[in-house]
């Protein structure tokens, strides 16, 4: 077979994210006909700004979801195919197997692996840590810059001194630190899971008793059962057989979370949290002094309720617009130590890592690193335009 144009190379990638397209097309569809009825997501799409982050964020979360099912991917991420090697894109396998894809679309790295499917599978990587390690640090942050916010005096002090320390770490130092061998043998990371993993429950058992606190017979079987789930996840979630952490037997264990992943996903929570400890706090700062705040005290309503549903409604625009902005520092945080081959295997097909393998023969083979470096621009893009849309929708409030 003859290698492939550029315009077949495009046809074909084009061909294979069929079931992205289909899925941006149905959520732009469903989004726009009833926006008015989704609030602040709703009024995104009144943004051209915000439309296109939005666009491109969905693009690679469909191309991360629909690639781990591997609908997408055309190869084995980790599969070596003989003789393509630095091959470039559109290269025809020799003697291909009958099903299997006939080309490398994007051509082959040093390893001889499909520079295609290690990009959707790294989007896949990006997709499953970012997000979910940034909302884990915002639950911390939150749980702690509230009461600090609100009450002041000597817990805003000592709270603001922790946050203060971990903040003068350089961040990627920080990171560096964290995962490395030495660090992560002794086995800090696994104890840290433990302490932080536990502000999620802490956060939706108060959110929960202080907005049911004077409906006990509501309260109580909710919060057991709540409260019953989130613990045998946080278990399954810490627990790691042969770790420092091994807390339930493996036949209970709900996930099996690779060693580097979670060393990872930890150290992201804990960098995160102090900055938004004191972005939440601020608010809090500013937003108790409010009429409203003022009129649910004379009320009666508790403290805790006064936190999470009076003042933390009232914060959510600056707090999602940064939860964007900060998702895009993580993935640029993750791309970063996978680059220095710190905390993911070595074998990953994490952005980071591809983009690492790649560079040695920038000045022969260009496609092996660009590919990887343009997904993690445009993804890091998509957040940013998005932050800008949703602080446009947000200021018109």
């Amino acid at each position: 077979m003859e290698p492939l144009s550029w315009f077949e190379i495009i046809t074909r990638v084009l061909w294979q994210f069929i079931p992205v397209w289909i899925a941006l097309i149905a959520v732009f569809v469903v989004s726009i006909r009833y926006k008015r009825r989704l609030g602040l997501y709703g009024k995104l799409f009144d943004s051209t700004i915000g439309m296109i982050g939005f666009a491109l964020v969905m693009f690679w979360v469909f191309t991360g979801i629909f690639g781990a099912m591997d609908l997408i991917v055309t190869h084995d991420a980790l599969s070596q195919v003989s003789g393509m090697k630095n091959e470039p894109p559109g290269t025809p396998l020799m003697r291909a197997e009958d099903g299997q894809y006939p080309y490398y679309l994007f051509g082959g790295d040093n390893l001889a692996r499909d520079v295609f499917s290690r990009m959707i599978k790294g989007a896949w990587v990006v997709v499953q840590i970012a997000p979910l390690a940034t909302i884990f640090a915002f639950m911390v942050g939150i749980t702690l810059g509230l009461p600090a916010g609100f009450y002041g005096g000597r817990l805003d002090t000592f709270l603001s001194f922790l946050a203060n320390l971990i903040l003068a770490f350089p961040v990627i130092l920080l990171f560096y630190l964290l995962v490395t061998p030495e660090i992560v043998a002794t086995g800090i990371p696994n104890y840290m899971a433990v302490v932080l993993f536990i502000f999620p429950i802490v956060f939706i058992a108060v959110l929960l008793n202080s907005r049911y606190r004077t409906q006990p017979r509501i309260r109580t079987p909710l919060l057991i059962g709540v409260l019953g789930i989130l613990g045998w996840l946080y278990l399954s979630l810490i627990s790691e057989s042969g770790s420092k952490v091994s807390v339930i037997p493996d036949f209970l264990d709900l996930f099996n979370v690779p060693g580097g992943i979670l060393v990872v996903f930890v150290s992201v929570v804990f960098v995160n949290s102090p900055t938004v400890f004191r972005i939440v706090r601020g608010l809090a700062l500013d937003i108790k002094t409010r009429d409203y705040v003022a009129a649910a005290q004379t009320r009666g309503e508790g403290a805790w309720y006064i936190m999470l549903w009076e003042i933390l409604p009232n914060a959510r625009g600056p707090l999602i617009v940064d939860l964007c902005l900060r998702i895009g520092y993580t993935t640029i945080l993750l791309g970063t130590l996978g680059f220095f081959g710190l905390g993911l295997p070595p074998e990953s097909p994490d952005w980071g890592t591809t983009i690492n393998d790649g560079r040695r023969l920038l000045q022969i083979y260009l496609h092996p690193a660009l590919v990887p470096a343009l997904s993690l621009l445009s993804m890091v893009l998509g957040l940013n335009l998005l932050a800008d849309g949703l602080r446009e929708e947000t200021l018109r409030d």
